[in-house]
């Protein structure tokens, strides 16, 4: 499946309009393109690609780590309580075009979603949205379990956590 935009609008436009979904081989910018679909990462590398390829400028591709909690989707709700948590540190991209925050995730997604709970924010490049993504918020939930010592789950057990949320977000 290929696609030809004509415009960077048009592209955002697409992308935002797939569907929410893992991708195989994140480190194939067009894997949202043929897998028809993406998650927050995929989607945005691959909106960035597009405007540095088209010469588009003020594009960044962020990097940023939010309080996830059940208002940010009420799925999530039953997972934090089963764990008594009630927040998971959560990387997602996005963009910020010309300084605001633009998200392209699904047709629903906005910056109003996070932007309050956002507590940590970096410019990358798309080929850091695997293994260095995956590193910075490991790092992040290191942290965080250090400064929280009342939460009582290791790193590992943690992330396990971490997945089952996301894994309620794409149900």
């Amino acid at each position: 499946m290929e696609q030809n935009f004509q415009t960077f609008h048009e592209a955002c436009t697409f992308i935002q309009n797939l569907p929410y979904r893992r991708n195989q081989d994140k480190s194939n910018l067009n894997c949202v393109i043929e897998d028809n679909g993406g998650t927050c990462s995929t989607k945005h590398a691959f909106l960035k690609d597009f405007a540095d390829k088209n010469g588009i400028e003020n594009v960044q591709l962020m990097l940023g780590i939010f309080k996830m909690k059940g208002s940010y989707n009420k799925k999530l709700i039953p997972v934090l309580e089963k764990y008594g948590l009630n927040e998971m540190p959560e990387a997602h991209n996005y963009l910020r075009i010309n300084g605001e925050i633009k998200d392209f995730t699904t047709n629903k997604s906005s910056a109003e979603d996070f932007r309050n709970d956002l507590v940590k924010e970096i410019e990358i490049n798309p080929d850091q949205i695997t293994d260095f993504k995956v590193e910075y918020h490991r790092n992040f939930l290191k942290d965080y379990l250090s400064n929280n010592p009342e939460i009582p789950y290791t790193l590992e057990e943690f992330w396990t956590i971490r997945e089952a949320c996301i894994e309620t977000l794409q149900s």
